[in-house]
């Protein structure tokens, strides 16, 4: 006789397990998402609500799956502390639902204004079951119930010509009509079998599927911009002049190194041949492409002022002229320096842009005559500044992603550096010279935060 009673519990246990054991896989299958989902959002390191209701969702879910079909729970061991807990998780499962189907716009107006209403009563109802016991259970199945015809009617209203809309919401309506079955089956008292997990399955498989597009679609999308910046980038460097044309009095090295694919700096060699050098540095404010667009108003407005090559003032104020009112809030800072040795001297003037540096007999000079930048205020002015030009002379043009490059402390490289620099580097070519300074910025920076741009012109007789 207790053989068998022993054999019949032993058998009880196995029909138990074998009855449970799919829905506990169900719930660690939905609980590893949630989790896997838990982990992708901290990684990503920026908020994502609709991200953030999905893991709450299938965190409460997977969960509730996994403690409502517990083995112990099952033999009739039903510790009322554990009781409590899967109740008011019963009432907690469809605020997070609410939140991401209305994130996705699925809702409506009246979904979104039910849904403030719903979910300080679901929220009050868990804490009183906490707090009291189960007996709330009957009301919880009434409440699922009732959410989820609201539900059914949100969606039903909602009508949308998107295939990815409409895949969710057939996904979505077969959840809800699985668990309306289980809510109303445990209102009347005959609880047949469970097949909410199932639709829930489903519904996570039509998310899946829309992820699936809408990430290959991004993909294309990305590729498709990034073949475009290579295109602008290309496009970009064609307008900058590839080298100073062959001069017996001037040598020039540039070196350009923007931040992103396209930038903001721009340089020109708007004179050059053996007698006369005039060369044009400017930074637009911001990165990326639209100062680019705004780089390439600048080289137009450059190439009108072909009359102004040797008179700096007129030319920056010509510039200005020109990209007044179309640089959509957005500035541009200039140098221009023209060189003659027929007369054995040099004119400088610049717009709001940090100051050259002149390199004579082993000292560092700094060369500043600054006006209001470009394309902010069209009563700007400007002047220049003349000085003798001597052979052996060394002139450094750059734009302030040189001086404002920061290291690990967040120390900038700054202009006393770079005067030494230029000192340090006197014995140098000044193709040399320019690759030194590039070489130092990049070691000095951690990052590279803006677009760096070197010219270095030596007047050689």
């Amino acid at each position: 006789m207790v053989l068998a009673d022993s054999q019949f519990a032993r058998n009880d246990v196995l029909r138990l397990f074998n009855h449970a054991q799919v829905y506990l896989l169900l719930g660690a299958a939905i609980t590893a998402l949630g989790l896997f989902s838990a982990a992708f959002l901290l990684l990503r390191r920026r908020f994502d609500s609709l991200l953030f209701w999905f893991t709450l969702f299938a965190l409460l879910y997977g969960g509730h799956l996994i403690m409502q079909y517990q083995l112990l729970w099952w033999l009739g061991e039903r510790p009322e502390a554990f009781r409590r807990i899967v109740v008011a998780i019963e009432f907690l499962i469809p605020l997070p639902a609410f939140f991401f189907f209305d994130t996705l716009g699925l809702l409506g107006r009246a979904g979104r204004l039910i849904s403030t209403i719903v979910w300080p009563i679901a929220l009050c109802l868990a804490l009183a079951t906490l707090i009291t016991g189960p007996q709330f259970r009957i009301l919880n199945h009434a409440f699922v119930a009732s959410v989820l015809i609201i539900f059914v009617i949100a969606l039903l209203r909602t009508e949308s010509d998107s295939p990815d809309e409409k895949l969710i919401r057939c996904g979505l309506l077969v959840f809800i009509a699985c668990a309306l079955y289980n809510s109303i089956t445990g209102i009347i008292g005959h609880y047949y079998y469970n097949i909410e997990p199932f639709g829930f399955i489903l519904l996570i498989a039509c998310l899946g599927i829309v992820a699936g597009r809408r990430t290959l679609a991004h993909e294309q999308q990305l590729s498709n911009i990034q073949k475009e910046l290579e295109i602008a980038r290309r496009i970009q460097l064609s307008i900058l002049p590839n080298e100073f044309p062959a001069s017996a009095s001037f040598r020039v090295a540039a070196r350009y190194l923007p931040m992103t694919s396209v930038a903001g700096d721009f340089y020109d060699f708007l004179l050059a041949d053996d007698q006369h050098a005039g060369i044009l540095v400017a930074d637009v404010s911001g990165h990326g492409v639209p100062a680019a667009l705004i780089a390439s108003m600048v080289k137009l407005a450059a190439a009108a002022q072909s009359a102004n090559v040797m008179r700096p003032s007129e030319l920056l104020h010509g510039m200005n002229t020109a990209l007044c009112g179309n640089t959509q809030s957005q500035f541009v800072t200039a140098a221009y320096v023209y060189l003659s040795a027929a007369t054995s001297e040099f004119r400088y003037a610049a717009a709001a842009h940090p100051a050259m540096l002149l390199l004579r007999n082993g000292e560092v000079i700094s060369i500043a005559e600054n006006g209001l930048m470009l394309g902010a205020f069209s009563f700007a002015t400007y002047t220049t500044i003349s000085h003798p030009l001597q052979p052996g002379d060394r002139l450094l043009l750059y734009t302030d992603g040189i001086l404002e490059a920061a290291n690990a402390a967040d120390e900038e490289f700054g202009d006393y550096r770079l005067a030494a620099l230029l000192q340090q580097t006197a014995n140098l070519s000044h193709i040399e010279t320019a690759d030194r300074i590039i070489t130092t910025i990049q070691q000095w920076a951690v990052s590279q935060n803006d677009d760096l741009t070197v010219l270095v012109c030596d007047y050689t007789t």
